[in-house]
């Protein structure tokens, strides 16, 4: 009987017993948080991971760790240098990958901002639809072929994908007021719908797709909040939610990093393929017109709408200049 994960399970928790000698793992954002902590649970069983940061010298000393437990545990780890704010570098970062030819057998977009003032990335787009969905739109479509039959791709959205759906006709905030909270929302709508066409895409050859949501946890990701936002926004959780009977905690890191490798790796690919998973399972999906606590489960049913992951990904290869297979 496959045992039953939930809420509180860690990292080590989902890999008890795995074994990743022979897989090769590549997971954006390895500078800190999330990113760092995947990247040392899959090295911690024997995984090879490539790790891909925008800066490398901070993602040196971040996974100083990931390096020890590497050493250790028959893993191995190396970084490269991925900017997906800028189009070029994804690029770049791709065609180094292609020309080495190595194949990978799970791909973890785990790189994001949030929240951020409104700002441009170096090509002009709105900055977190440009990182957190373009960026990797670009960068995973173009090292697609590297993934091997029976590989996956996970992507990392959020609850916060409620905030709001894709606006295709207005991507880049030009004509609606911006409101940070609303961008992040959308952005993170677009990778849960990313994942999907792609595993639209590439079923056929064994290849799945699937985004996952970590939880509610403490890192850098907030870094952009004005003082004392992020404070406010837990007091009105907390409030709404003992109103409710519930209570709030962050989860831990190893928690927070627990559904990434939940899907990458231990569940099947059935399972996940195509999907939005949160608290190591599967999501259910909850109506666009029903209300969710905001710590409830739940997915909205645009993320998953395959019409409009389909709109999406057409106005992505318009937005980028490149179309994709």
């Amino acid at each position: 009987m496959a045992t039953v994960f939930g809420a509180t399970s860690t990292t080590e928790d989902v890999l008890s017993g795995v074994h990743l000698q022979g897989k090769r793992i590549l997971v954006t954002g390895v500078s800190a948080g999330i990113g760092v902590e995947t990247a040392r649970a899959l090295v911690a069983h024997g995984a090879h991971v490539v790790g891909a940061a925008r800066d490398l010298s901070k993602a040196e000393k971040a996974t100083a760790q990931v390096r020890a437990d590497a050493a250790a545990h028959g893993g191995s780890f190396e970084l490269i240098a991925l900017d997906l704010a800028s189009l070029k570098s994804a690029r770049a970062s791709a065609d180094e990958l292609l020309a080495k030819g190595q194949p990978f057998d799970v791909v973890i977009a785990n790189a994001g901002v949030m929240a951020t003032p409104l700002g441009k990335t170096a090509d002009g787009f709105e900055t977190q639809f440009g990182t957190n969905h373009l960026g990797h739109f670009v960068f995973v479509n173009r090292i697609a072929s590297l993934l091997r039959a029976g590989g996956r791709l996970i992507n990392l959205s959020s609850s916060g994908h409620r905030f709001g759906n894709v606006n295709l006709d207005d991507p880049n905030f030009e004509r609606t007021p911006y409101e940070p909270f609303v961008a992040y929302g959308r952005s993170k709508t677009a990778n849960i719908l990313f994942a999907v066409a792609f595993d639209q895409r590439h079923r056929s050859r064994g290849v799945r797709a699937a985004a996952v949501h970590p939880g509610g946890i403490h890192t850098e990701l907030a870094r952009h909040l004005e003082p004392g936002v992020l404070e406010s926004l837990i007091a009105q959780i907390k409030a709404q939610v003992e109103a409710e009977g519930q209570t709030f905690e962050f989860k831990s890191i190893p928690q927070g990093a627990a559904t990434s490798v939940w899907a990458g790796v231990v569940a099947t690919a059935e399972e996940i393929g195509g999907q939005y998973c949160e608290n190591c399972h599967v999501g259910k999906i909850v109506a666009d017109d029903v209300a969710i606590s905001p710590i409830s489960e739940g997915v909205r049913a645009y993320a998953l709408d395959p019409k409009n992951a389909e709109a999406l990904w057409k106005k992505s290869e318009e937005m980028v200049g490149e179309s994709f297979a």
